[in-house]
């Protein structure tokens, strides 16, 4: 469920309100009345959630959820365990999406710059126009650079350093963590989905977690989750101008240079590193101790220690060894063509 630090919940509401929403279709006469909380994915829900099933691979989490609704397309109705109602849909992610507005929003700090209900330890010292949440705790000798915003139910860990214009939503963060000028931690990320008139942001409802020793470099942003959280291990250093979407994990004591970009729900071993504008697409699973080189392409799992590099990313020797092949061969095109 989303974190009521974060996320102020607008439910509960009945099955009725959510079709007429949405334009679903309640496949239980009687249904209507039933009423749900919150959203949730089908892993995750509990008796008071309404989810959505639109990947027949999550067939046996469908199966075994604990949801009190589910919003499904007309061909998987029969796929929705007892006890769990059908709302059925020609597009059970906008109907999620929409239910997720209506059920949850945000929380935001409208009223005095430092809150009073914020909590601030001995020795936290604050710049010049520095903003505080309602809810926020900030720990013991933290220093917080000007204009930086720290919003409402944020949690900054002790000996911390948060740079000047940094924005800080949805998250927790460890002791000693680092955040340079302009980083932007815990923001939305991108996530959209084809609606009734045309396309729509889909909520993203989870936090980021930054654990001890985090460092993150200005103007990089981690995005909080979509369903899960977003989390950086321990004593993990980001360079400046970096990308980290929703649902990443990255672990312990990794290392990625300016201008990586790392999409949503990729899983990322310990001791990791990543040359500057390396790139890695959606739930890839980089093992422990791999290295991937500059500029290069991931699009799929990288085994534990390999080093990669090249477009799309391979061995490394591999991918020298093709380069030298295609600059020889091209050199003995150039030789031979005459000259025009």
């Amino acid at each position: 469920m989303p974190d009521p630090r974060f996320f102020e919940d607008l439910g509960p509401v009945s099955l009725t309100e959510l079709a007429e929403l949405t334009g679903a279709e309640i496949s239980a006469p009687g249904a209507g009345a039933s009423r749900v909380a919150r959203v949730a994915i089908l892993a995750r829900a509990t008796p008071d959630s309404i989810t959505y099933f639109s990947d027949r691979k999550l067939a046996s989490d469908l199966a075994e959820t604990r949801a009190a609704a589910c919003f499904v397309g007309a061909r998987d109705v029969d796929l929705v365990p007892q006890g769990c109602v059908a709302l059925v849909t020609r597009q059970p992610t906008a109907a999620y999406a929409m239910s997720a507005l209506r059920l949850h929003r945000p929380r935001h700090h409208l009223g005095e710059a430092v809150s009073r209900d914020a909590k601030l330890e001995a020795g936290v010292v604050l710049g010049p126009g520095v903003v505080i949440g309602p809810g926020a705790e900030i720990g013991a000798n933290t220093v917080i650079g000007a204009n930086t915003v720290i919003g409402p139910g944020v949690a900054v860990g002790r000996d911390g350093q948060i740079g000047p214009n940094v924005t800080i939503h949805c998250a927790l963060l460890g002791d000693r963590v680092k955040i340079l000028a302009g980083a932007v931690i815990g923001e939305a990320g991108f996530g959209a989905t084809a609606g009734p008139k045309g396309v729509i942001d889909i909520p993203q409802l989870g936090r980021v977690i930054l654990q001890d020793g985090v460092t993150i470099g200005a103007n990089s942003c981690v995005d909080r989750g979509a369903y899960d959280d977003t989390v950086l291990g321990e004593n993990t250093k980001i360079d400046n101008l970096v990308q980290i979407a929703h649902n990443v994990r990255v672990g312990r004591n990794c290392v990625m240079a300016a201008h990586t970009g790392i999409s949503g729900s990729v899983t990322i071993g310990d001791g990791s590193a990543f040359g500057g504008r390396a790139g890695v697409a959606d739930h890839v699973i980089i093992g422990e101790g791999a290295q991937v080189g500059a500029a290069s392409g991931v699009l799929r799992d990288i085994p534990p220690g390999a080093i990669v590099g090249g477009y799309p990313a391979m061995p490394m020797r591999q991918w020298l060894r093709e380069v030298a092949w295609l600059s020889k061969s091209a050199a003995k095109r150039r030789r031979e063509e005459p000259d025009q």
